[in-house]
């Protein structure tokens, strides 16, 4: 019998390990050294909610992390998320180019989650992913000053996982994170395509 094409055979997994961390007091966030203002480093909230700019941060940054999750989601869907009371994206650049970007959720009692942190790829181990994570963390324990109907900020959380990079978990912990959850779960392989399919040159190119 030829099984080449057998779809009974069990897709293949990889062991993912997922770590949630949380600080519960301003006074827990450990400030990251800011950059110099020839770097040309700047930060700035992108207030108007547009649906176009956040999917290409999204997939600018996750291409290669394996993000999928808001990959099917539609105009709407994304309409709907970003205009939601409190929700906040913040965005690195560089002389101009978005470099990565902070999506902070606010959640019921005084929760906020860090629902999206990274930088395209071009921009990491620049030492811009600490500055920028510690200036989000900090917008999301002032997020009440901004959005006077929310409460005020008692718990800022985030989860990384062992598909985000070998950096991601230690970022966290060096920002004063700390680690409440982790979980192991095997996940189907899903090879990283980029920013858009077929951006990412295949084994052996």
């Amino acid at each position: 019998m030829d099984d080449r094409h057998d779809s009974t055979k069990p897709a293949a997994t990889t062991a993912v390990t997922t770590w949630s961390l949380e600080q519960t007091s301003p006074a827990d966030l450990h400030p990251a050294h800011e950059p110099d203002a020839l770097s040309g480093i700047r930060i700035e909230r992108a207030e108007v909610p547009c649906p176009e700019f956040s999917r290409f941060l999204y997939t600018a940054v996750g291409g290669d992390l394996s993000w999928t999750d808001r990959l099917p989601w539609s105009y709407a869907q994304w309409q709907a998320f970003l205009g939601r009371p409190g929700v906040e994206t913040w965005v690195a650049y560089e002389r101009g180019t978005p470099a990565g970007y902070i999506e902070l959720d606010p959640q019921p009692e005084g929760t906020v989650e860090i629902a999206y942190f990274g930088l395209l790829e071009a921009f990491r181990g620049r030492r811009i992913g600490g500055f920028l994570l510690s200036f989000g963390t900090a917008r999301a324990w002032d997020l009440a000053e901004r959005w006077p109907e929310r409460e005020q900020t008692k718990r800022v959380w985030v989860h990384t996982c062992s598909k985000d990079g070998p950096h991601a978990l230690g970022n966290y912990e060096r920002r004063g994170f700390k680690i409440f959850d982790v979980k192991t779960e095997e996940e189907p392989d899903t090879p990283a395509q980029g920013p858009w399919p077929g951006a990412r040159p295949g084994p052996g190119a």
